[in-house]
């Protein structure tokens, strides 16, 4: 199965994608994950893309898509894949679109999750994060110990692009450039619109029942 997993930020997209690769056994690929990994690690690419990470912009396509073709073309993607923040823009969209035939490997299903922009602003602005990997909320998931991590007793800390100004900003982005691609993949007759609000589980299974389709 080739998934796209879509909807604003802070809607679960990266939750449940690895709840799929868990349940599917197909690789999530998530650009935000790699171009995070490549800020830290201060690499060419991740400078390049921190200065629109940190206001909440989009990074460039041209540097998306090159990053997005590589990563497609990898064994582990032999059996399918679940693409995860990308495309985010009807250009990519149609990028991805030339990539995905010349590898021949079209596009199954789009799922798209719907949460309201209230519910995101409080979930994206309360998130913490560590060092180490580990991630928290400050009221649904706090840390045992304030501004302490569970797993390794680092600080923890706010990405600059969880705080509330990126966050508005963010979904503003979201709302001009990302949003007319429901209607770009609703044309194609391949999307799929989700309830995001629901319980985690209550989401994997109407993920699941969609899924079943294409299995």
């Amino acid at each position: 199965m080739n998934i796209i997993l879509f909807g604003p930020p802070g809607a679960g997209k990266g939750t449940q994608a690895k709840k799929m690769v868990d349940f599917y056994g197909i690789p999530q690929i998530s650009t935000g994950d790699i171009l995070r990994a490549n800020v830290r690690e201060g690499t060419e690419l991740g400078l390049a893309a921190k200065s629109y990470m940190d206001k909440g912009d989009l990074v460039p396509d041209d540097v998306l898509i090159g990053i997005i073709k590589n990563r497609l073309k990898e064994q582990d993607c032999k059996k399918g894949f679940i693409l995860d923040g990308y495309p985010r823009t009807v250009p990519q969209a149609d990028a991805l679109a030339v990539i995905l035939d010349e590898i021949d490997k079209p596009i199954d299903v789009v799922l798209n999750l719907e949460v309201s922009d209230e519910e995101l602003v409080e979930r994206i602005s309360g998130r913490l994060m560590c060092k180490c990997g580990a991630s928290y909320h400050r009221t649904l998931n706090p840390p045992k110990k304030e501004g302490v991590c569970d797993i390794c007793g680092s600080e923890v800390f706010q990405r600059a692009d969880d705080k509330e100004e990126a966050v508005q900003n963010r979904l503003n982005v979201y709302k001009k450039q990302t949003q007319p691609l429901i209607n770009y993949y609703a044309k194609q007759g391949i999307l799929m619109t989700l309830d995001g609000t629901k319980d985690i589980d209550e989401v994997f299974e109407d993920i699941k029942a969609v899924l079943a389709k294409f299995a």
